[in-house]
């Protein structure tokens, strides 16, 4: 959902970086899930608002700068159970990691590693055996998703 980027203020808040659409809302919950990748650990917001695009946030028993710092670099999740389902022909980017890239052609791009914000759209990283490629995570680039055959459909070349 988003990542700390530093220490904000003398009260131990945190400058907070929202990741995708819908991700300002992280404000609406009281705990969040905060560590580095496989080590989070449940946190309780003390203190959450919006600060243009960024937020800026303060944890229970975040009380200063120097504990504020350790937070530095830490990804920022909720539980699944905690989000509301996902409309028709929308999906949780998480969902999507893991399946395979395919374009119209029916040529294989590799699998969804992951997912970067770029601000003006998100952009889906599909790793394949010759390395990785960088591919528009907008309606119109993506095709389909078929999580039952584990598919994203793209329109994109394998050249590009």
């Amino acid at each position: 959902m988003g990542r700390v980027m530093a220490p904000w203020g003398v009260k131990g808040a945190l400058k907070i970086e929202p990741f995708g659409a819908g991700s300002g809302n992280l404000c609406k919950y009281s705990a969040w899930w905060v560590g580095k990748p496989g080590k989070l650990s449940e946190v309780a917001v003390a203190e959450c608002r919006p600060h243009g695009a960024y937020l800026v946030a303060r944890f229970e028993g975040c009380d200063g700068p120097e504990r504020a710092g350790a937070y530095r670099g830490a990804e920022v999740a909720l539980r699944r159970e905690d989000l509301p389902e996902p409309g028709a022909h929308e999906f949780y980017q998480i969902d999507l990691i893991g399946l395979a890239v395919v374009n119209g052609q029916g040529e294989r791009l590799g699998r969804v590693a992951g997912f970067i914000s770029t601000g003006a759209n998100d952009v889906m990283r599909v790793e394949h055996e010759g390395g990785e490629r960088l591919v528009p995570a907008t309606a119109e680039v993506i095709r389909k998703v078929d999580l039952e055959a584990g598919t994203v459909e793209v329109d994109w070349g394998a050249d590009w």
